[in-house]
């Protein structure tokens, strides 16, 4: 392992403090899932995946991540500042006139580690594919991961993708899914019901695990399993079950901190909850 568990979980808990603090300073952007995909974006730069910093849009022979639910930015910004892609002290800059960080991420700022702008749900699917694609012909044997809402999966083209990659056996990537039950209007069960997910997937032809997206070992077990699930015909998805606005617990399983930035007794309270273990920026 590249970290201990306890290691992943204390940089998750500062990835937890900068989204609530990038939020907060600028009134705006989206907390409740960047803060339950914290874990899964740490595990997922910290331990899993193969890449450079030295940033190129190409990303011939390193691992790939595309994030399909563009409006988590939070905690793409951060984990990628983290990771050394970028210095930590632009997170200040989340969401101002002319940032590189804006709330959607986008390509022509030129942020290193931003591959796709994903401001528009639903396509994050297709784009995995086609860069799982190039990577067999190109003779390339590093992996695509993605990350999805479970509320953009109530949009069709996901459904054209899904059912497009196992019958080309893209076996070469893993698509996680942010499995919170929640999104902007309410709960995904109340807006439109997504019934079984796995169930779905599988008889698309995806082979599907579960994982518990809160939970270190968890996630860091399923998606290093995952990985010993490829190149044998079939797309991997990991349907993992996540709280929105964990680790802050007045945020935690409501559609109400979706897009909603905290005020400044509220910030407090939550950074009293994340202990601060690689310093603010």
């Amino acid at each position: 392992m590249k970290h201990t568990i306890n290691e992943l979980e204390d940089i998750a808990s500062q990835v937890r403090r900068d989204i609530v603090r990038m939020v907060h300073a600028c009134q705006s952007g989206h907390p409740g899932g960047s803060l339950g995909c914290a874990d899964f974006f740490t595990a997922l730069y910290f331990e899993v995946m193969n890449y450079s910093t030295d940033f190129t849009m190409d990303g011939k022979g390193e691992d790939l991540f595309f994030l399909s639910n563009g409006h988590i930015s939070p905690v793409f910004y951060s984990v990628l500042a983290r990771a050394g892609y970028f210095d930590v002290k632009e997170l200040a800059t989340f969401r101002k006139l002319n940032s590189r960080l804006q709330g959607h991420p986008t390509t022509h700022e030129g942020l290193p580690g931003v591959r796709i702008a994903s401001g528009s749900l639903g396509q994050g699917m297709s784009v995995a594919i086609g860069a799982a694609l190039a990577k067999k012909l190109n003779k390339d044997h590093s992996v695509v991961f993605s990350l999805h809402g479970d509320g953009e999966l109530q949009e069709g083209q996901n459904w054209e993708a899904i059912m497009y990659a196992p019958f080309n056996k893209v076996d070469n990537l893993i698509a996680s899914v942010d499995y919170n039950g929640q999104q902007i209007d309410g709960p995904t069960e109340k807006v439109l019901s997504l019934e079984n997910l796995q169930a779905k997937f599988e008889a698309f032809g995806w082979h599907v695990i579960n994982s518990d997206g809160n939970d270190m070992d968890s996630i860091v077990k399923a998606l290093h399993y995952a990985k010993s699930l490829l190149g044998k015909g079939r797309p991997i998805l990991n349907l993992m079950s996540t709280q929105m606005g964990a680790g802050v617990d007045f945020m935690m399983g409501s559609h109400k901190w979706h897009g909603v930035a905290p005020n400044d007794e509220q910030l407090a309270t939550a950074l009293a909850q994340l202990p601060s273990t690689l310093k603010d920026y």
